[in-house]
């Protein structure tokens, strides 16, 4: 046996004694995935998948392992850690391009309305709140399947959860709808209460943070509403875009935000695109959310999505064949909560029907789901409505002259998938869209296809409105 596979039984050995006095789930994000790679002297190189692991495990680990590795060896080591060569740094997550959502009707109240922010020597006095408000339990780290698509969120989301305000301050955790986000808020919530139950966890979308700040108003009782968000030790605030263009909200959450980061408390906040594609956000919050980590997740790719119905059936006490788990798994593709959905509509068709569970029993209870595009025919003006509701904009813009990026891009997109799904020439195009002519549609599928290959995460934007197109 040569030296490098002894020492990789050496390092296995290592790790059985780390999992021992580890949670499963901190062994399985950190440790799990490390191997030896190279021996220089008394130096052990050892290489785990990506940088922001071997940076988390370089501040964290690098002691215990040390000991360990000297435990099991009987000999003194220096442990240096790697990762594979050509991999991308995941401290620095690729960017899917935004979706833009209405803003929600739920009333904001005028800047003029909200009492002025009290002056520093005015700090709320340290109340008793709830511990763990409004946390689902259904939803914790043990119960969040971890694929490629969202092993950074789930890592990151781990470490701040093993260490609030220590790690990332502020996570920002976004992505598109049933993807998970706000699974991992919950679970960074009842894992740091599971670490210190004398903490206080406060989970709230921004819907509750604005409807609150409303009643507090009206009720006279802004220094109740402070003291609830500011003397949170952990924050989670989910859908953070339905602030946008709500100027006393944001002026109100601006100040919870600078209370909060200057005590030294943790702030989660979730949403559906990136700081920088959420529209009318103040600059100064916008900024403020990238001062910590930005973390997407991406739809999960086919195995993760077997994974997820598999521990589905599991939870619910079923034993389904793999033939019919892979057949829903590769049907619904768009995310987490539709696929889940799937198989509750698969196993109630079964019983209600009283028929066994096969192939034919799940296209038959999934059929309206899987209809083919042949009963919706694929239009352009489809694309270009489908494409300005998912932007927020006027298909009129789409045909405008306008050459913003804000309408170019999803012009551009449009394009694209007008000559994937339809049979219409690139003049056809180029003549609904404005009258322009066929070289312009040629640039423009172009530079999206340059797009995907620079940042292959846009993929999941343009799946997700393919989707949408179908089902018309």
């Amino acid at each position: 046996m040569d030296q490098l596979n002894q020492l990789r039984l050496v390092w296995e050995e290592v790790l059985s004694i780390m999992a021992a006095d580890l949670p499963e789930r901190s062994f399985d994000a950190w440790l799990k995935d490390s191997r030896p790679v190279y021996l220089d002297g008394n130096t052990l190189y050892v290489e785990f998948p990506n940088e922001f692991t071997k940076d988390w495990v370089e501040a964290r680990y690098v002691n215990p392992l040390t000991r360990t590795l000297r435990q099991v060896t009987n000999r003194d080591w220096d442990i240096k850690f790697t990762i594979p060569e050509g991999v991308r740094s995941l401290g620095a997550p690729s960017i899917i391009p935004g979706r833009s959502t209405a803003s929600r009707d739920w009333g904001e109240p005028s800047r003029s309305q909200v009492p002025e922010e009290p002056a520093p020597a005015q700090q709320p006095q340290r109340i008793q709140t709830p511990r763990s408000s409004a946390l689902n339990p259904r939803y914790t780290f043990e119960n969040f399947v971890v694929g490629n698509s969202n092993r950074f969120a789930h890592a990151a989301s781990l470490a701040v959860a093993e260490g609030p305000a220590k790690a990332y301050n502020p996570l920002f955790i976004y992505g598109g709808v049933g993807l998970g986000k706000t699974h991992l808020m919950h679970a960074i919530g009842h894992y740091a209460l599971e670490q210190n139950p004398n903490i206080s966890v406060v989970y709230v979308t921004s819907e509750t943070f604005t409807n609150d700040l409303i009643s507090a108003i009206g009720k006279k009782s802004m220094v109740d509403f402070r003291n609830k968000y500011r003397n949170a030790d952990i924050l989670l605030i989910d859908d953070i875009q339905f602030v946008a263009g709500k100027e006393s909200t944001q002026e109100e959450f601006f100040h919870t935000f600078n209370a909060l980061y200057e005590a030294n408390r943790q702030l989660v906040i979730s949403s559906d695109r990136p700081p920088k594609d959420i529209p009318t956000l103040e600059e100064r919050l916008r900024s403020r959310f990238e001062w910590g980590l930005t973390a997407d997740i991406q739809p999960p790719d086919l195995e993760t999505r077997i994974a997820i119905l598999r521990k589905k059936a599991k939870d619910d006490n079923l034993v389904i064949d793999q033939e019919i788990l892979s057949y829903i798994a590769t049907h619904i593709q768009s995310n987490i909560r539709e696929l889940e959905g799937s198989l509750v509509r698969v196993i109630a068709h079964a019983n209600l029907h009283n028929t066994p569970l096969t192939l034919e029993t799940v296209a038959d209870a999934l059929k309206d789901i899987l209809k083919t595009p042949a009963h919706q025919p694929v239009t352009i003006e489809g694309i270009m409505g489908t494409v300005a509701d998912y932007y927020s904009i006027k298909v009129s813009e789409l045909k405008s002259k306008r050459r913003t990026r804000n309408i170019t891009f999803p012009r551009q997109i449009a394009m694209y998938l007008a000559r994937d799904l339809t049979e219409s020439s690139l003049p056809e195009i180029g003549e609904a869209f404005g009258g322009r002519d066929h070289s312009t549609v040629i640039h423009a599928i172009e530079k999206i296809e340059s797009e995907l290959k620079l940042d292959p995460s846009l993929q999941s934007t343009i799946t997700e409105l393919i989707s949408l197109i179908r089902r018309g």
